[in-house]
């Protein structure tokens, strides 16, 4: 049979849960118990320490009147004389030892009163002191309670409501004050789940019914060609690409959101990615009648290679995709202010300052129209993909017209590179 040792994990678990079971379940209960074992502790040690005191032996004293009866012994003065128990006259020695023990008999019994009725009084004060610690842990818990009242009727229909607590600001005004913040993030959460569910809901309902309008036709139609069913079947083949690219998309913003696994966290360069995208995508700006330009050097990162990788490409994207004949794109990568920064500028149509900000929520284009492709994910993917590295976004508009947007990555390791600075033609 194993033996388990006071100091084993599994001792020490027995005795947790020993424990949680003689414990009451209800705070209000511990507090009462709390407040009245302390009472009864106090009560005690003050009640011994009176005790003590008063036990405590003041000696014998013996009045005795001088020459009484011819006695030599004592003093002719005729005065009255007063004599500890061990200096009392030999004449008056016997009544001295008598009257002693009747005062040590009267002091036992004195201090046998005393010690009953103190017990009594302490345990009638016990009960008072529960009764007292009952009231005054409601009293305490009240606040608790009112607030736990009110978190319990807070629901996704109503998370609006706050706790407002006013009073001091003690400890539970600073938790009414977290609670708060916490019903206030979860509502912009909330807000932010529904809109972007809507979003989502629109930009997937209107090439699904685009593709149900093309079948249709192609049914209905007793006079159709193979030339009509093919052009059919291209446009419903180009938008089946445009709602894989979505779905894409929202994957990706969904697992970006999540955070990197911390196991697909690697060394990156963040020079080198942005470089190798830069050569994939000239051939597309060389269609489009753009020009790229790149100035990257090395900078260290850890991240998820893939998120990485989607975050520099999803700018390049948005750069090339939103911008005018002739336009260019620029991207400088390398160490600036110890961090990694990648920066990518473009130019393109005027967006105003205030529209900035916006574009980078999901479903966010200065144009409605997504007959592009885009669907207004490409900045808020990048958002999510900088949070989740601990990275931080800047983005503004170019004067001229166009973005400038800047991500830049916490170093792996103090770095030692130059700093760049990258000219760019405003």
């Amino acid at each position: 049979m194993p033996i388990r040792l006071p100091g084993s994990p599994r001792f020490a678990r027995s005795r947790a849960v020993l424990v949680s079971r003689l414990l009451p379940r209800r705070v209000r209960m511990r507090l009462t118990l709390l407040y009245g074992l302390m009472f009864v502790l106090s009560g005690a040690v003050l009640l011994t320490i009176t005790y003590l005191l008063a036990n405590r032996p003041n000696g014998f004293f013996l009045f005795s009147r001088g020459n009484v009866g011819g006695n030599a012994a004592l003093p002719a003065d005729g005065g009255i004389h007063l004599y500890p128990d061990s200096m009392a006259p030999s004449a008056v020695g016997a009544f001295a030892e008598a009257q002693r023990q009747q005062a040590v008999r009267q002091h036992a019994a004195e201090m046998h009163d005393l010690l009953i009725e103190s017990g009594i009084a302490l345990a009638i004060m016990s009960v008072i002191a529960i009764g007292l610690g009952w009231l005054i842990a409601g009293r305490v818990l009240r606040p608790l309670r009112t607030m736990t009242s009110s978190i319990q009727r807070i629901s996704a229909r109503n998370v609006h409501e706050r706790l407002a607590v006013e009073g001091p600001g003690d400890e539970l005004k600073d938790l009414a004050d977290t609670v708060d913040g916490l019903l206030g993030r979860l509502e912009t959460a909330l807000d932010s789940h529904k809109r972007f569910v809507a979003n989502a809901a629109h930009e997937l309902r209107t090439p699904l019914t685009v593709e149900h309008a093309l079948l249709e036709e192609s049914l209905i139609d007793r006079d159709a060609t193979v030339d009509s069913f093919r052009s059919n079947f291209e446009r419903l083949l180009v938008l089946s690409e445009q709602q894989a690219r979505l779905l894409e998309s929202l994957l990706t913003l969904s697992s970006s959101e999540r955070g990197p696994d911390p196991d697909r966290r690697e060394p990156l360069d963040l020079g080198e990615v942005a470089e190798q995208l830069v050569l994939s995508w000239r051939a597309e700006a060389q269609r489009r009648g753009l020009r790229v330009d790149a100035v990257t050097t090395r900078a260290d990162i850890w991240g998820d290679g893939a998120l990485v990788e989607r975050l520099v490409a999803n700018l390049l994207d948005n750069a090339l995709g939103y911008n005018v004949p002739g336009g260019w794109v620029k991207v400088a990568v390398g160490v600036e202010g110890g961090n990694a920064v990648v920066r990518v500028s473009n130019t393109g149509p005027t967006v105003p300052p205030d529209r900035v900000g916006r574009l980078l929520e999901p479903f966010q284009r200065l144009d409605r129209s997504s007959g592009d492709g885009h669907h207004g994910l490409g900045l808020s993917i990048v958002r999510s993909i900088a949070v989740a590295h601990g990275a931080a976004l800047r983005a503004e508009a170019r004067p001229n017209g166009g973005l400038v947007v800047e991500v830049a990555f916490p170093p792996r390791e103090p770095s030692h590179a130059r700093e760049f600075r990258a000219a760019e033609t405003r």
